[in-house]
């Protein structure tokens, strides 16, 4: 199964570049999930491509940084901003990234508007 992500366009350029091997979450999808379909926001507004899940990871907020800040792309001050009063943090962990030849748009997965979190891919 694939998934759509929106992601803000400073942390594609780090996955595209592999500064960032894991994407932080709040929540993970219930089914499970081998590719991410990378949605780049604003100013882009395009699917770019997409990465392969190695894995995911769920633990405290502090042990996932711990274990995660060599490669995570962010820092720390952004990360405990975003898990601001969460005690449980998740990442999915990245493997290979395929850029697409031309950009797509969310119509061409028949998705009307970007996903807050995400989005199932069929």
């Amino acid at each position: 199964m694939k998934i759509l992500l929106s992601i803000k366009p400073e942390y594609v350029n780090k996955i595209i570049s592999g500064k960032k091997t894991y994407e932080f979450r709040k929540k993970l999808p219930k089914l499970p999930v081998e590719t991410i379909i990378i949605y780049s926001t604003a100013p882009y507004c395009k699917i770019i491509g997409e990465v392969q899940i190695k894995g995911t990871i769920t633990d405290t907020v502090s042990k996932i940084w711990n274990d995660t800040k060599g490669n995570a792309g962010i820092s720390h001050k952004k990360y405990l901003q975003y898990f601001k009063n969460k005690k449980i943090a998740n990442a999915f962990v990245l493997g290979e990234v395929k850029l697409y030849n031309e950009k797509k748009e969310l119509s061409d997965f028949g998705i009307k508007h970007a996903p807050q979190s995400f989005v199932y891919i069929k």
